[in-house]
């Protein structure tokens, strides 16, 4: 799990309306080079601490360029902001480690890194991220050059300035890392090879699942367990994960070459077994087969197909204006349930927007874990049907919606269930988890499961998706407050979006991110009161694709992630200020 921090520094939109820039605040351009950065910080020593705001402008060191984008106004307001940029004659990285966009951002993760552990005593501090790479903003390769933006706390002493502690951060341990981090003549070059060629087999692997039949793979000798809560790294003794020969497949990666695993198949998977067996450290591992990991992570080769959506119940959380009555009918409150909204739902109708909302932005695979769920939207067995009568009950359980969501929809699942047999009936493939140990038990469950129960089904279809239009003016675009706290939650504007229930975010850059994007759709006019959700994430998804981190946002200073399209929409339904307009078919 992702620890719960911020990221190097907060961030703001650059004010690029020259009738509003305030006089100091103007961009200086080329202010000169290396020497004259020291002797500008020389001579700033003990003056007042707004003079630092002279730095603003691009400083030469030859070979590279430092930018001071922001400086902060006192030693308590958030970290100034610096851009490094590395001509790439000096960076001089094969154009072969960035040929593709999967390898640039392959290799922008590993210079991040390894820019961090340089920096590690330093006050130059730059977002690295964790476990998964992602294409932050905190390096880019351009062509071949390398791209880092950094935070810097500027030195001071009280209110004044400590232009000897500025000068070395900014003018030796910068160069420094620029010259053992940043180029490839000081590259550990088998290390940095190795990086880039895992990210791309990983990202091939995932891409080929749709083809294969396939969910999700799981490479042999994998190892799922995590050291804990909070330490995402792997379980040194933890037990390598290996097929059942039923289920192994074999692939050929583009480095790799061939590789042996679990293939999940399309369709209804059953995880089953004992308590802390590793029912949901196998579900979890897939969770975030949505990413690529760091080689050495353990979860290199454990993917999920780019569409896979985790859902859970989340008490209390808002829903507008969402279908749910697949799910729930005829409540005793006569609640349109076509047409629901709450300002505080419960754990069921909570879980059912949350399936209805992710079929809507597109996921063709679910991912539910029994420990999160809603019980009494997951089964209601013989006995409850015979005591409570249909009439008398609004839940439609999932154990009934799970196929014909299949037939109507192409949406598989994948869940983890200890409780209820029920499963059974309709499950594709079973799964059985024995001390971290799988086998296939599908052929012992059907046995099972023709053993009649005296249980009925309650629904034999699931409806199209009635696609919902939102009114853009429910995202402030005047340059709204935007916050990360932690991976938990969301500033946007006067609104607090709660993210704790969206458990693929993995990174603080992740939720910034999603903030600078649904700011920009609206502010850009995608999000422009005609298109449907799934049609606003599918033009984010286009520019992304085309511009990078740029269709994010282009002129915010700061760390953040590009999210994907299924965090964008988990934020947008949870923004208690979102209004919808209408609907389409």
């Amino acid at each position: 799990m992702a620890q719960r921090t911020g990221g190097s520094g907060a961030g703001r939109y650059r004010d690029r309306r020259p009738s509003d820039r305030r006089r100091d605040d103007r961009p200086r351009g080329d202010r000169g080079d290396e020497q004259a950065l020291r002797q500008e910080l020389r001579a700033m020593h003990g003056a007042s601490y707004g003079r630092y705001k002279s730095l603003s402008g691009r400083w030469s060191f030859g070979g590279f360029t430092l930018e001071v984008q922001r400086v902060q106004p006192d030693p308590y307001a958030p970290a100034s902001r610096c851009e490094v940029r590395v001509d790439p004659v000096v960076a001089g990285f094969p154009e072969e480690l960035w040929s593709t966009p999967v390898r640039a951002r392959a290799l922008a993760g590993y210079l991040v890194r390894a820019a961090h552990r340089r920096l590690r005593d330093s006050q130059l501090r730059v977002d690295a991220g964790r476990q998964q790479v992602l294409d932050r903003s905190a390096c880019q390769i351009a062509g071949g050059a390398v791209v880092l933006r950094l935070g810097i706390d500027l030195p001071g002493r009280g209110r004044t300035i400590d232009g000897r502690q500025a000068e070395q951060a900014l003018c030796d341990e910068l160069p420094d890392v620029v010259e053992a981090a940043l180029r490839w003549a000081s590259a550990d070059q088998r290390r940095l090879r190795e990086f880039v060629d895992s990210i791309e087999d990983t990202d091939a692997l995932r891409r080929m699942l749709p083809r294969l039949g396939l969910v999700a793979f799981v490479a042999d000798g994998s190892m799922l367990p995590r050291r804990s809560g909070v330490d995402e790294r792997p379980l040194p003794d933890g037990v390598p994960f290996a097929s059942p020969e039923s289920m192994r497949v074999e692939v050929e990666l583009p480095n790799r070459g061939r590789v042996r695993g679990m293939g999940v198949p399309a369709g209804i998977t059953l995880i089953v077994g004992g308590g802390f067996h590793g029912k949901s450290t196998l579900l979890r591992a897939l969770e975030f087969g949505v990413y690529d990991h760091i080689p050495g992570d353990g979860r290199e080769l454990v993917v999920c197909r780019e569409d896979t959506v985790k859902v859970r119940a989340e008490d209390g959380r808002r829903v507008h204006r969402v279908d749910v009555s697949p799910f729930v009918s005829h409540l005793p409150t006569g609640a349109d349930t076509a047409d629901f909204s709450t300002d505080n739902a419960s754990g069921s109708t909570s879980q059912a927007a949350s399936i209805v909302e992710a079929v809507e932005a597109g996921a063709k695979v679910l991912l539910v874990d029994e420990d999160t769920a809603a019980t009494n939207l997951m089964i209601r067995d013989a006995r409850m049907q015979a005591l409570v009568a249909k009439e008398s009950e609004p839940l439609t359980p999932f154990v009934d919606l799970i196929r014909p969501l299949r037939a109507a929809h192409g949406v598989s699942t994948v869940l983890v269930m200890g409780g209820s047999g029920d499963y059974m009936d309709v499950a594709d493939q079973v799964l059985m988890l024995d001390a971290y140990h799988a086998r296939d038990v599908t052929e012992r469950a059907k046995q099972l499961a023709a053993a009649p129960t005296g249980r009925r089904s309650e629904a034999q279809a699931f409806p199209p998706v009635r696609h919902r239009v939102v009114d853009p003016h429910s995202i402030a675009t005047d340059r709204p407050k935007i916050r990360a706290r932690g991976v938990d939650a969301l500033t946007l504007g006067e609104s607090t979006v709660e993210l704790r229930g969206v458990e693929q975010v993995v990174d603080p850059a992740q939720v910034t991110g999603i903030g600078l994007a649904l700011v920009s759709c609206a502010r850009r006019g995608v999000l422009d009161g005609t298109r449907t959700i799934a049609e606003v994430l599918d033009a984010f998804a286009a520019d992304v694709a085309k511009r990078g981190v740029t269709a994010v946002d282009e002129h915010y200073v700061g760390d953040f992630a590009v999210p994907r399209r299924f965090e964008l929409a988990a934020a947008l339904n949870r923004l208690r200020v979102l209004r919808v307009a209408g609907f389409r078919t």
